[in-house]
């Protein structure tokens, strides 16, 4: 059956005949003509090819085809009153799921405290955190499978028209030292302190280690003359080893603000280099953004914002985004390694 032999408007009036007992009283309680009311019974009578109504008394009386209906018909009106109700508390911030991607750096040390002041406010909007590398995380944004994004690598060259791509904030690279470190006396080291040192690294392939070695080498410090002593698989593992004392390591700041505070790692600063990068916020232009996606973006990602990157950021958010979609789900984002 291609069309369905009924409209919601014919199912709302067979409702309020069989509550009301008459086709006068149901055109009354819905502030229609009983004409009207009359009119649409035959034409869905007609539709179906069933009578729904016996006439024959004073009273309107459903025939068991009507009962038949009516008792789906309640079902289908009930069902698009939730759906209003549900489209509603949606637009009102009462349900819905906001996702949220980001590297790796962002996505373990600053989206968590970020998501905790969203679901203070928001509770019952559900949150999923997506980390994986930025080129995954970007193909996820592109593709609408995350609403919006930090990241802290560069965004593959073959997305970046596909995304609005805002400078967020400065996250500043700090060396740590284990506090018994005789340089941990100090609040400033030589550069050429630096290549005395055991480092503690990522691994070769990571990004997070590739996006850290770069920026160095942006601040004039030769990574290669750096002593590796080991070769971890997460920054948790290397807070740990220099914790122990066994050597040195660069992270962000944002990745030791706990053990900063307890008084288990030593940070300092290298005299006359600043070590900062770039994070960038990105979302897709053409998508919907939710009001959720919204919210999050001028509610609470400001609080985070370096100060030179509100301006932009607080624009970026308050452009209206075209509801066009963009198809390139014929790429699998699985399958990349970063």
């Amino acid at each position: 059956m291609s069309d369905l032999p009924f409209t919601l408007d014919q199912l709302r009036i067979l409702k309020a005949i069989a509550a009301e007992g008459s086709f006068k009283r149901a055109a009354d309680s819905l502030y229609v003509s009983q004409p009207a009311v009359s009119l649409q019974i035959q034409n869905l009578e007609r539709q179906l090819d069933v009578p729904l109504f016996d006439r024959g008394g004073r009273r309107a009386q459903l025939t068991e085809a009507g009962h038949l209906l009516l008792s789906y018909g309640e079902k289908i009106l009930s069902l698009c009153q939730e759906t209003c109700r549900a489209l509603e508390d949606l637009q009102n911030l009462q349900g819905g799921t906001l996702i949220i991607g980001a590297s790796q750096t962002t996505g373990t040390y600053l989206l968590p405290r970020m998501i905790g002041i969203f679901r203070q406010k928001y509770p019952d909007v559900a949150v999923q955190l997506h980390v994986h590398s930025t080129r995954r995380t970007a193909w996820s944004v592109v593709n609408g499978q995350v609403d919006i994004a930090i990241i802290g690598g560069e965004v593959p060259a073959e997305l970046i028209e596909y995304l609005e791509i805002v400078p967020y904030s400065e996250d500043e690279l700090v060396l740590i030292l284990p506090i018994s470190h005789p340089l941990a006396k100090l609040d400033k080291i030589n550069k050429e302190d630096l290549y005395k040192l055991q480092f503690i690294t990522l691994d070769s392939q990571s990004t997070i280690r590739k996006v850290i070695e770069h920026v160095l080498v942006m601040a004039n410090i030769d990574t290669r003359r750096f002593k590796i002593e080991m070769e971890l698989n997460s920054i948790e593992a290397i807070k740990n080893a220099v914790q122990a004392g066994l050597g040195a390591a660069f992270v962000s700041n944002t990745a030791i603000i706990k053990e900063l505070q307890m008084g288990i790692l030593h940070s300092t600063h290298i005299e006359d280099v600043n070590i900062e990068r770039n994070l960038w916020l990105i979302y897709n232009p053409n998508r919907y953004r939710s009001k959720a996606a919204e919210a999050f973006s001028t509610e609470v990602l400001p609080q985070f914002a370096s100060t030179g990157f509100k301006d932009n950021l607080l624009k970026s958010s308050s452009q209206k985004l075209a509801a066009k979609k963009m198809d390139i789900s014929m790429y699998n984002t699985d399958n990349i390694i970063d």
